[in-house]
């Protein structure tokens, strides 16, 4: 792309100032900045017109939870589906770890935070060493996708690297980078990170399959026979990955996607919460719950939406192959955004400032026709680390690894 072409798709957009610099550029700094314009879909900034009315939501009604009382007595017959499925190749595991430390006062990917007290313990370490239990367990190799983001995928390359993968076997893992798209402000206008780059986020946890089939991680996946991924988020140190019992589980309901769940500490806790909408399988976030849905209980007696997801799903490929071809719904999320201001000077607001656009997981989930809510035991699974102090901190996480036998 040229620049005149480049002043034309702008221009349609209402865009131009994205050019204000070109004259001051450098070669190399002119052919990124083109290139970046002519890959960035700019349609999404329309969105911002439309914020309160995109993405209504259905009629939410319960979603049936299996629990732990369940799952206890049909452990063994669970287990043994499950690592059938991981022995004979059919289960991979997908990593979502694009964010940054920030929130933890940190400029570097958030899985190498060192947790540690008296040693090193990096986040991404955690992971591995969970998933490495189950590698031990079924005496198989399961294949690891990790998906970065452009702020951190040479950093996280190299840091599996310098740390050897920390055991792990390096033939069974593939970086990928997610898709980005372009952050706003509050009147759509694109905010500039440097003068010769626009400012851009991950385009949220529903994009991850659409990542690996541009990066052509999907055809690897189907070459190699992998029918399940387990998907998940890097913040949550004490997770199970492709826990051989949730596989199991989630094959022989034959649901189509399967879901770890944790009952809830108050209704107004800070997740979403299983449900259905509209007859489908969803997730209604802690910000839609309402006093009526907090305040809703079962037959029984129940609170009926007392179970949190912690972004951990079970997918089938096949699924996620169709889902992705009906292009998911995009969110508005209010951010904080880093620019340049009028004195082309950098700015790190304190505030949030603009507009972000994300794809969710959610939306991936309510496409399909059933799914397994799975409840695991709320301290042996969930130790997000969110925050650098209080609730789902550091320091939360640090006490609940301790209470698991980890050494930090």
């Amino acid at each position: 792309m040229n620049y005149q072409e480049a002043y034309k798709k702008l221009e349609k957009y209402g865009q131009q100032h994205v050019l204000q610099y070109y004259e001051e550029l450098g070669e190399e700094e002119r052919e990124a900045l083109l290139t970046q314009i002519e890959q960035t879909d700019f349609d999404v900034l329309s969105l911002c017109e439309k914020k309160e009315t995109l993405n209504p939501r259905g009629k939410i009604e319960p979603i049936k939870v299996m629990e732990l009382p369940e799952i206890e007595a049909k452990k063994e017959e669970y287990t043994k589906i499950g690592l059938e499925a991981i022995r004979a190749g059919k289960v991979g595991a997908v990593l979502l770890a694009g964010g940054m430390g920030t929130r933890l006062g940190s400029d570097a990917p958030k899985g190498v935070y060192n947790i540690g007290l008296t040693k090193d313990v990096f986040i991404f370490q955690r992971l591995i060493e969970n998933l490495l239990d189950v590698v031990r367990q079924a005496e198989a190799w399961i294949p690891l996708y990790v998906m970065t983001s452009d702020k951190n995928h040479d950093t996280t390359v190299n840091f599996f690297e310098e740390k050897q993968y920390f055991g792990y076997n390096a033939d069974y893992v593939t970086f990928f980078m997610q898709d980005m798209a372009p952050a706003a402000d509050y009147s759509g206008k694109v905010y500039l990170e440097t003068k010769y780059k626009m400012s851009t986020s991950p385009n949220g946890n529903g994009g991850w399959f659409l990542s690996m089939m541009k990066w052509g991680v999907a055809d690897q996946i189907k070459q190699a026979g992998v029918e399940w991924l387990n998907v998940f988020a890097v913040d949550n140190v004490l997770q199970r990955i492709a826990d051989p019992c949730f596989v199991g589980a989630t094959i022989a309901t034959d649901s189509a996607v399967g879901a770890k769940v944790v009952a809830k500490t108050a209704p107004d806790e800070k997740v979403g919460a299983m449900c259905l909408e509209d007859g489908k399988p969803s997730i209604v976030e802690y910000y839609d719950m309402t006093p009526e849905l907090m305040e809703a209980k079962t037959k029984d007696g129940k609170p009926a939406y007392n179970f949190g997801v912690i972004l951990n799903y079970l997918f089938r490929v096949k699924d996620l192959v169709e889902i992705v071809e009906k292009k998911l719904p995009l969110h508005i999320v209010e951010k904080k955004i880093p620019y340049l201001n009028g004195a082309g000077e950098p700015v790190k607001p304190e505030e949030p400032n603009g507009y972000k656009f994300e794809q969710l997981v959610l939306d991936m989930i309510h496409e399909l026709s059933s799914c397994l809510p799975y409840e695991v035991v709320r301290n042996r699974e969930f130790a997000p680390i969110k925050n650098k102090t209080g609730v789902d901190s550091v320091e939360s996480a640090r006490e609940l690894c301790k209470e698991n036998g980890i050494e930090l």
